[in-house]
This record gives C-alpha cells, structure tokens and sequence, in this order.
C-alpha cells in the first residue's frame, strides 16, 4: 500500500498513482500480455514487478537508479490493462511516475543526445524533413560515427514522399452529415502525409465538413509517455486552443495521438486547464470509430480483385482507446477483401514512439516477430491504424525481403470507395 506516501508528496499526479498500485492484487493475469516479459522472462519486467518497483520507489525504499532499467524498458503498450482482471490502470502510473521522477533520472550519453535530437527534431516537419535527408549522407559515413547515432541511421527511411498542404476547411459532399475537426500529426506529415489525404477524401465523400486547425502542432503524446510532463503540457494547451468547440468530434488518424489527446485531463491535473482539457477528450475519437458509428453512406463497387489483409492492431489504439472491432468493419465492407488475423495480434510490434531508440534490441526483436507473423498470415496487405507501427512494419518486412504491401486503414477505404479515374 502507497499510504507512507504523503498526499501531495509528487503533486496533483499522486492519487492516480496511488490508486493505480492500489487496485493491482499481484495475480500476474499480466505476465503473458506483456512483451518485455515474454522477451526476457524477468518479474520485475512485467507490469506486476514495474508496479511493485514504483510502489518501493515512490515510498523511498528504493532508488530511482535501481528501478530505472526495468521502467526503462517499458513500451507503455498497456497490454496489461485488458488482461488484467481487477482493472488497473496502468496508464494512471507508468507516464506519471517518469515524470515525478524524470529529475533523479539518469541516462546514458547516447540516450541524451537521442533524446535531445528527437525532442527538436518530431514535433517540427520542417526539422524532421531536414533530418531525414542529413542521414541519408550519414548512412555513408556509419562506419565511421559514433555508435550514439546507429540506431538513428537505422531508422531513417531513405526517402521521403512530396510535401503536402491541406486547407483549412473541407467540405462535404452531398447532404452534410456531421462537422469534425482533424489532427494531422507531426512525423505522419513528413513519413506518409497521404494518411491525411485519405482521411480528408472519405470524410468528405460520407458528408462530413472537416476543420483542419491552421494552428495545430505536436499533440505532446512522445514528451508525455518519456516523462516530459513541463513539454506535453505546453503541446497540451496549444492544441487545445487550436481546436474550435463547434464540432461533433475531434479525429485522429494515429494511434499515439489519439492516446495523448484522451490522457490530456490527467497531463493537465491540477491546472487551470484541467476541466477544459476533460471536455476536449471526451470529443476525441479515432477515425475509424467515428465512420463505424456513423454509418458508412453508399458502397464501393465490386472490381473483382482478390485480396488477403492482415490487420495489424495498434497498442494505443485497442489497449488505450478500445478500438478493436471498428476498423476491421470498414475493412470488411470493402468488396474482394479476405480479413486474416496475425498470430499474436495483442503484443506490440516494438515501434512504441521513441522506444526504437532507447531500446533498439528489444524493439528489434518485437519487429522481426511482427513481421514474420505476417508473412506466416498469406496477407498480400497488412494494415494498421498508427504510423509508428506502419513504419515498424514496412523496416521489418523490407529487411526480410517480403512485397508485402502496408497501408493505414483509411488509405484502403479510400481507394475502394474512390477509386483513381
């Protein structure tokens, strides 16, 4: 029990932590969901040791360096939390322990600097548009840089698509059936900007005026799952003000952001923004979930062609917002589509924001099962609805020699309901 804990000991994030660590009876109904677990065997890398780790930290019975590696090494994919019979909340404890203890935290050189050029580089498209294109030249000089870059270079895609804009408002076509607001993203507006696209086509086509926020940055989900609660505040409340209140919902086309804008009333606790920040969340909807409970209006024609697609479930989107069935209904209701599950579909696929980089063994090997379990699904097409998994998948696939196609769910919908001219 935290109740050696005074109440206001770590500020406003104390009694969610608190009744997080409370709820859990230490059954290990969670050890199977986790992926660290199942990858290295270790209690105290499952969710059941992390908690008990925070617990005996956060009490000043350990410290913080002792716990570091094994907190560390989560990839806050909250598999746990549908495991787990008593319903902790996991995601009440992982994000706000990082930053209560983010200051006695210690990080090794590399891990600084990787942090550091992500910190500036993400939630900018301009810088990280220039980044990409720098690490093509430092792909030629790897041999010869220090190992702090590798897991960088690695990552980098080696090309980028063109730059897209899109305007500030898009109108429905035909009878106007609801008015929504958009979250474009940041590294999905320089990896796969047709992800935005293709959101905007099949809105509109179904009737739907969209708002693109002109304003709109970072949502703050990578600051706050590191612990940078001071930065995902700030993305926090720009967001907020750049979002008007006169829609029905506010639509996310990646699983990471879609998290971030659900937890703001928790990253904003104890502020003057908190009750604005409840209100907000309570609009944020995936895409998917939005067209499913809306209604798909008129159905894409029939062109005969065949497909297998495997559905890729992105961790912050079933384990955080619970939106399992939604995209596997529009995918369905594409005419010649064979929907086939993956083996292991509820473990994380390793990509999990910046944890490629912090934990590039761990991520690796998560990728490669990913990938394999694919392949092993006969799909010709694997989809998913967030582009850190997108990304995974495609790295994986490609470095097992695999033509497998991936594509986010809204971009298959697009070209079945608008087919090129």
């Amino acid at each position: 029990m935290l109740h050696t804990i005074p109440p206001d000991s770590q500020g406003p994030l104390t009694a969610p932590m608190i009744h997080a660590v409370e709820t859990c009876v230490h059954c290990g109904f969670c050890l199977a969901a986790c992926p660290t677990y199942r990858e290295l065997g270790q209690e105290m890398d499952s969710p059941r040791g992390r908690i008990v780790l925070m617990k005996e930290v956060l009490e000043g019975k350990l410290s913080v360096a002792a716990a570091q590696p094994h907190i560390d090494r989560c990839l806050g994919c909250l598999a746990c939390e549908p495991a787990c019979p008593s319903g902790v909340p996991y995601r009440d404890l992982i994000s706000p322990y990082r930053s209560v203890v983010r200051s006695q935290t210690r990080h090794s050189i590399g891990q600084k600097v990787r942090r550091v050029l992500v910190k500036w580089t993400l939630p900018s498209p301009v810088r990280f548009r220039w980044a990409i294109t720098s690490a093509r030249l430092g792909r030629w000089l790897r041999p010869v840089l220090p190992a702090v870059f590798r897991p960088l270079l690695d990552l980098a895609p080696t090309s980028v698509p063109p730059r897209q804009s899109w305007p500030s408002l898009v109108p429905a076509l035909g009878p106007r059936r609801g008015r929504v607001a958009l979250l474009t993203g940041c590294a999905q507006q320089v990896l796969a900007p047709d992800i935005t696209a293709a959101a905007l086509a099949v809105l509109s086509q179904q009737g739907i005026e969209v708002v693109v926020p002109t304003t709109q940055g970072c949502c703050g989900g990578l600051a706050w799952h590191t612990g940078d609660l001071p930065t995902a505040q700030r993305y926090a409340r720009r967001t907020l003000d750049a979002f008007p209140d006169d829609v029905d919902a506010v639509l996310t086309t990646a699983a990471g952001c879609g998290s971030a804008l659900h937890e703001y009333a928790l990253i904003l606790r104890g502020t003057p923004d908190e009750a604005r920040a409840e209100r907000f969340r309570l609009r944020v909807k995936d895409a998917s979930r939005f067209l499913v409970e809306l209604g798909l209006r008129g159905t894409a024609s029939d062109t005969g062609l065949r497909r297998k697609v495997a559905y890729h479930d992105a961790c912050h989107l079933s384990n955080s917002q619970g939106v399992h069935d939604e995209p596997r209904h529009l995918l369905r209701a594409i005419p010649g589509v064979e929907l086939c599950e993956l083996a292991g579909s509820q473990l994380c696929c390793g990509s999990a924001g910046t944890y490629n980089l912090d934990q590039p063994d761990i991520a690796e090997a998560l990728g490669e099962q990913k990938a394999r379990a694919v392949i092993a699904s006969g799909a010709e097409t694997v989809v998913s609805g967030n582009i850190g998994c997108l990304t995974q998948l495609e790295a994986h696939l490609k470095r097992l020699g695999s033509p497998i196609r991936v594509r986010h769910t809204l971009q298959l919908l697009r070209d079945a309901l608008l087919p090129p001219v």
